[in-house]
């Protein structure tokens, strides 16, 4: 039951009336109308922009359009009152017992309440964190992962089949920087003095694969020059750093369902199968680029390379896939791998960038399109950057330095939900302030404690009915008389719930769940509000053993509050908890 949807179901009735009466043309566009709650609750309940939307096209006043509205409006049995507002915005004031017919609904829908079947089976790739595997993830990778990971949870509540996917930079340069720093730590774990150069990563995670390299080879990769040798270096080394990447998600709660690695796709000829397929398209060419615009690189040489026609898409300029030695450029294995995304017959292509990635997205996007013939839009999120404070002090990170905040600095500091959540309290292309003194407190300035501690309190009073006696089942609760619910509080309560099922629906389709956090927080004060409300007034209890009426029909709307937070923590991958100490 979306009573947002069913008043907007009765507006498109009213329009077709005055449509039928010549009132209206029947030709006019209504994607834009809406109904949503105002920002000033003093104005209504609910409000509607149809008439600002219909009238210009009519050609009519729309506070003209909005009167022929609400003559039809207001004798609907749903509907108390309605009001002209402003310019011509239509408020109205809904009758109680149809914000508590609400309550019956969620119970019997239990946690699928709110959610419905908009994806219908559409199958959807998100690839999300795809950090180098040169060190343990980081903050930043952590922002993507949290926020992929919980896209795809809340896609596939609403009928989507969701594909969780890591793309492993295992190729190039950064590779070779690692296997190097790995060998660097094998010889000092045989009693070689460490002394790491500017090409090395010198962070002390790599300690652990030298030692391994030394329990699994001894010295027998000392002076290793020769290919097999870096060869069993490289193996080892990348197999320890993605199984602690694979360690850390998991701890985070994240479990990826493919891992895609990039010497596959040159292994298995992909790469030059995607360029071949671009060349048959007439979209790679031999050509020479301008020099960058305000580029004082004194080194710059006009030549001329092979160029993937980008700017037939939007692009500023036309993209090279091959260096002047004629090694592959970055941009052609990414190539390679969207190629191959779109031969698995995804329906929905979701990528989730770093920052630091926001000048790729233009180029990945139309490479997408030319790969698909037009035919598929690669849907790009970015996450920007966290800024980490402990006691007030910013915390800095460098890779290259090792001093950087891992991921599992935070695991072991904060834990799992008060991260996630407090990641998904900002809006992933915002920059996001982490206070780690904040994420542990246990007050209402914590969201996810408060949050947890509303469920928790939900619990204590469930288990406090039972003791006195008193049936909580859902089943038998969802049939009390829930007119009871009468106070301005409870019906304040319900129309908080009655948003759940729009929430879900907007973030679902704009990709934004931090819109889920949000709402959790809310409804959360609305419902420690209301139980303060008990200790000052006694008639607002929600236990009153000489009032069962009362008593059953508060049950039914703090388990109705319950339902909600816990189908919403789920989809953030927070425990609800049952209990805090």
């Amino acid at each position: 039951m979306d009573i947002t949807n069913i008043l907007k179901d009765k507006i498109m009735l009213a329009v077709e009336k005055l449509e039928n009466q010549s009132v209206l043309p029947k030709d006019l566009k209504k994607d834009s109308i809406t109904v949503e709650k105002p920002k000033d609750e003093s104005f209504g309940e609910l409000s509607t922009n149809v008439s600002m939307v219909l009238a210009k096209q009519a050609n009519i006043k729309p506070r003209n359009l909005a009167g022929y509205l609400i003559k039809i409006l207001k004798k609907d049995t749903m509907i108390e009152s309605a009001q002209i507002a402003g310019p011509g915005f239509i408020n109205f004031i809904i009758y109680k017992q149809f914000w508590i017919k609400l309550i019956k609904k969620i119970l019997e829908d239990d946690e699928s309440f709110g959610f419905k079947n908009i994806g219908k089976g559409k199958t959807v790739n998100i690839e999300f964190v795809s950090a180098n595997p040169t060190g343990p993830l980081h903050v930043g990778h952590t922002r993507g992962a949290i926020f992929g990971d919980t896209l795809a949870s809340l896609l596939k509540n609403v009928g989507f089949s969701v594909t969780r996917e890591y793309y492993i930079n295992d190729a190039g340069t950064q590779i070779e920087a690692l296997c190097r720093s790995a060998y660097s730590r094998y010889e000092e774990a045989l009693g070689k003095k460490y002394n790491a150069d500017n090409n090395e990563y010198p962070g002390d995670y790599l300690k652990k694969v030298g030692k391994n390299l030394v329990d699994e080879f001894g010295d027998s990769l000392l002076s290793s020059d020769n290919k097999p040798n870096l060869e069993k270096i490289k193996k080892h080394t990348l197999s320890v750093m993605i199984d602690q990447i694979k360690k850390d998600l998991l701890d985070l709660g994240v479990i990826m369902d493919n891992f895609v690695s990039e010497s596959s796709l040159y292994r298995n000829g992909k790469v030059q199968e995607a360029i071949d397929y671009l060349s048959k398209l007439g979209l790679i060419y031999k050509g020479v680029l301008e020099k960058p615009k305000g580029s004082d690189n004194l080194d710059w040489v006009e030549r001329e390379q092979d160029l993937f026609k980008s700017t037939l898409y939007g692009d500023d300029v036309d993209r090279p896939i091959k260096k002047i030695d004629g090694d592959w450029t970055y941009f052609a294995p990414d190539i390679a791998y969207h190629y191959d995304k779109i031969k698995r017959n995804y329906d929905k292509i979701i990528d989730i960038f770093g920052a630091d990635h926001s000048g790729y997205t233009v180029r990945m996007k139309a490479v997408v399109k030319a790969l698909s013939n037009g035919k598929k839009d690669l849907i790009i999120k970015l996450c920007q950057l966290v800024r980490l404070f402990k006691d007030g002090i910013p915390m800095k990170m460098s890779k290259r330095s090792g001093t950087y905040v891992t991921l599992r600095d935070l695991l072991d500091e904060v834990g799992k939900d008060s991260i996630r959540f407090l990641f998904l309290m900002r809006k992933n292309d915002a920059p996001l302030d982490f206070d780690f003194n904040k994420a542990i407190e246990q007050t209402k300035d914590n969201p996810v404690f408060y949050v947890q501690y509303a469920n928790a309190r939900i619990c204590s009073i469930l288990k406090r009915a039972r003791s006195l006696g008193i049936n909580t089942e859902k089943e038998f609760i969802a049939t009390t008389d829930l007119t009871y619910l009468s106070s301005e509080s409870e019906i304040l309560i319900i129309r908080k719930l009655s948003e759940w099922p729009n929430i879900i629906f907007v973030s679902a389709s704009r990709y934004e769940p931090h819109r889920i956090a949000f709402y959790l927080y809310e409804l959360a004060q609305l419902f420690h509000g209301l139980q303060s409300l008990g200790k000052i007034d006694h008639t607002m209890k929600f236990l009153i053993e000489d009032n069962m009426q009362v008593t059953l029909a508060r049950l039914a709307l703090i388990q109705s509050i319950q339902i909600v937070i816990i189908s919403g923590l789920k989809i953030l991958g927070v425990n609800p908890v049952d209990e805090m100490l």
